[in-house]
């Protein structure tokens, strides 16, 4: 009988992906379920471990007759005490080895305590020093008339306002398609943008793809995005001038996120004296197109 297949479920792009026959589980790569899981499960994760850990030994010592010198008979608690002050490696002198069990029990504890410190010391390390963007993503895109031309828009700030030198940003569009044969493929498209590439990205980014005769979206309507189900991916990174680290994000859009005939909000204006005003509460905000 075949064992039942685990389902996983992957948020690729605005709809999920159930996948299903790969074998894949926490124990096959810890080290990437520790680097990627939230901040409070990474530390609930590792008390667990240092509590099991010491639970463990503690039963070992358990087992010997009195391995532990001034340790009450009965208690095992303080044995539980020991073990932590041996892993932890602080040693406060009054529970100490006092046989040949306890010496062994507690020195093959103080080398898996610098295992396990040592691990722990470095995913903490490789969390902190991973670099994370702080780019904004506008909640929708916009299809307008811009210079003239039918356009599809999206823009992106950088929150931080620090300088990220070389960016570079890239724009898929997804959909379905048939074949010659009649098989149903879902095919990625790269939009070219009219400016894919700016020398520093420090306030706000709009992106502009032009829905002329070489866009592989001209000519579709509203409709159209919707019957082949028409999704986007947008990737911006470069690299961070502060930690001298390359940054990327993305942000997936749906058929369902495009506005049309409608533009962003002007985000910039002018205080009365003089100075240039980014208002961010405005980002996401857009506004019918105007016809004349």
């Amino acid at each position: 009988m075949r064992p039942r297949a685990r389902i996983r479920t992957l948020n690729i792009g605005p709809r999920p992906v159930l996948s299903v026959g790969l074998t894949n589980n926490f124990w096959n790569d810890l080290y990437h379920q520790s680097m990627t899981v939230s901040w409070p499960l990474f530390l609930a994760g590792a008390a667990v471990v240092f509590f099991l850990l010491n639970a463990t030994y503690a039963l070992l010592l358990s087992l010997g007759e009195q391995p532990i010198a001034n340790a009450p008979p009965g208690l095992s608690i303080y044995l539980l005490y020991f073990s932590i002050e041996t892993l932890a490696t602080v040693g406060y002198g009054d529970l100490h080895p006092q046989t040949h069990y306890g010496h062994i029990v507690a020195s093959v504890e103080m080398f898996t305590g610098l295992i396990y410190a040592a691990v722990v010391t470095g995913l903490i390390f490789a969390r902190f020093a991973r670099p994370r963007p702080r780019f904004v993503f506008a909640n929708v895109m916009t299809v307008s008339m811009h210079d003239g031309r039918k356009t599809l828009v999206v823009r992106v700030a950088n929150a931080r306002h620090n300088y990220i030198a070389n960016a570079t940003a890239k724009l898929w569009a997804l959909r379905d398609e048939v074949t010659a044969e009649g098989r149903e493929y879902r095919r990625f498209h790269e939009l070219r943008l009219e400016r894919q590439e700016t020398p520093t990205f420090i306030l706000s980014w709009s992106l502009f793809h032009v829905l002329d005769e070489t866009s592989p979206l001209f000519g579709m309507t509203r409709r159209d995005f919707e019957t082949t189900d028409v999704s986007f991916v947008l990737s911006v990174q470069g690299r961070d001038e502060n930690f001298a680290q390359e940054m990327h994000a993305r942000k997936s859009y749906s058929w369902r996120d495009v506005r049309w005939e409608a533009y962003y909000s002007d985000i910039f204006r002018e205080t009365n004296d003089g100075k240039l005003l980014m208002d961010y509460t405005a980002f996401h905000d857009v506004e019918p197109e105007k016809v004349e």
